[in-house]
């Protein structure tokens, strides 16, 4: 049963970064995981880490060098373990929200650094001043992003992912929307 998951940013969007999934477990599998898989072609691998792998920071840095190296593609990875995805859903600020394309989980490589939540909490003002009723709350290492007017016309959305994106922000993520998020979690208990 996978214990890990590898969310990969920024391939296989808009003809870029294409990445074949089978060819994304040949990669994953090679550094020496098991029971490896992947959920639709937006980069998420399930997998089981090999026993001495306990540090998700440093199999990130490493999945991320061997796509590169294998792939010729650039695509931070973030990697979270079975149980810290659950806890992700179990934290979810926005549960009352019925449709899951409305709420996103931007999951960090690492805690926010407070210069980045400052560029967030500037990102969120900035949107709410223009009227709209997009939120973001951070809780741990997950922005949760609740856009009731969609995701792919929120600026806020646009702006948190161009934040996380950022060198300047001290960490990189990666965005899910909420069904994609309870489904990896469902992959890893099937």
């Amino acid at each position: 049963m996978p214990n890990h998951i590898a969310l990969l940013r920024g391939i296989n969007l808009g003809g870029r970064n294409k990445v074949a999934m089978a060819d994304l477990r040949a990669v994953v599998a090679g550094l020496g995981h098991g029971d490896v898989r992947t959920y639709i072609q937006s980069g998420n691998v399930l997998f089981t880490a090999v026993a001495s792998a306990d540090d998700t920071a440093a199999m990130a840095e490493e999945m991320t060098a061997a796509i590169a190296a294998k792939l010729g593609v650039v695509a931070p990875v973030v990697i979270v373990t079975r149980s810290e995805l659950a806890t992700v859903i179990a934290a979810n600020p926005f549960p009352g929200q019925a449709d899951p394309k409305k709420v996103h989980a931007v999951i960090l490589s690492q805690l926010p650094t407070p210069a980045l939540m400052e560029r967030v909490d500037a990102a969120q003002a900035q949107a709410s001043s223009k009227g709209a009723a997009d939120e973001v709350r951070a809780v741990g290492r997950t922005l949760y992003l609740h856009t009731p007017g969609g995701y792919g016309t929120s600026v806020l959305a646009q702006a948190i992912l161009r934040i996380v994106s950022s060198p300047k922000a001290g960490a990189t993520g990666t965005a899910r929307n909420w069904l994609t998020i309870t489904k990896l979690l469902e992959l890893c208990d099937d």
